[in-house]
Parts: C-alpha cells; sequence; structure tokens
C-alpha cells in the first residue's frame, strides 16, 4: 500500500513506464537515458555511476527479458524529489523469474523527471 500521494505515483509511473519498455526492448542506452548523469546505479552486479554505467548493465542483460513492477510504496522527499519502492519481477525465455525489491529516487532537472538513485534487493 502506497503511503504517498497519486501525484508521487503518477511521475514515478511516468518514468518507470519508459523504464520498463526500454528493459523490456532490450534497449540499454534508451534504459540509461532516464537516469541522471551521476546517478548511483546498484543491480545485481557491482555497483557504478552514471549513465554509461546502467547502459553496460541492461546490455549484458539476455535477449527476450521483461521488467514488471508495482509499487510498495512512494514518498515525496522534497519538490524535486520522489522516492519509489516497488516490488519487480525479471522474466526471462530460458531461466526462472527473478522477483526483487526496487528502491528508486527521482529528481527533477528542469522539467524532466530522472532516477537518481537505483538499488535492487534480493531477499530469500
Amino acid at each position: 500500500m502506497s503511503s504517498g500521494t497519486t501525484d508521487d505515483e503518477t511521475i514515478l509511473r511516468g518514468v518507470l513506464d519508459q523504464w520498463k519498455a526500454a528493459v523490456d526492448a532490450h534497449e540499454p542506452d534508451r534504459v540509461a537515458a532516464l537516469f541522471t548523469e551521476d546517478a548511483v546505479f546498484q543491480g545485481l552486479h557491482p555497483y557504478s555511476t552514471g549513465r554509461p554505467g546502467v547502459a553496460d548493465y541492461y546490455d549484458s542483460q539476455p535477449l527476450g527479458m521483461t521488467a514488471d513492477y508495482r509499487f510498495l510504496e512512494t514518498r515525496r522527499l522534497a519538490d524535486d524529489l520522489v522516492l519509489g519502492y516497488l516490488d519487480v519481477e525479471f522474466s526471462f525465455t530460458d531461466r526462472p523469474t527473478i522477483a526483487v525489491y526496487l528502491g528508486v529516487l527521482l529528481r527533477r532537472e528542469d522539467e524532466d523527471w530522472h532516477i537518481g538513485h537505483y538499488q535492487v534487493s534480493r531477499l530469500g
């Protein structure tokens, strides 16, 4: 159950729907463009900073990988910062689905929102 506002979820969904579409299409540069220039990114491999690390990470993922997400929590931390905590399932064509928790921090830059921090946790 999200305890943020509908506006916060709308902001997050606007970026994360684009993220999902780019992940599903295996377009790593399109994924990376959704991040800030100095983003801290932690997938299931060692962390990186900046868009090149994000692009490399998603380029290394297998073709056919898709992502589905649902919000667990949202928070407006400041006028230009929105936090999202999500349940995400990454599905593959040739292996079991991986379920993770994802924390993202979106930052408004001019009129656009970008992911400034991305942290995956795999429990269990």
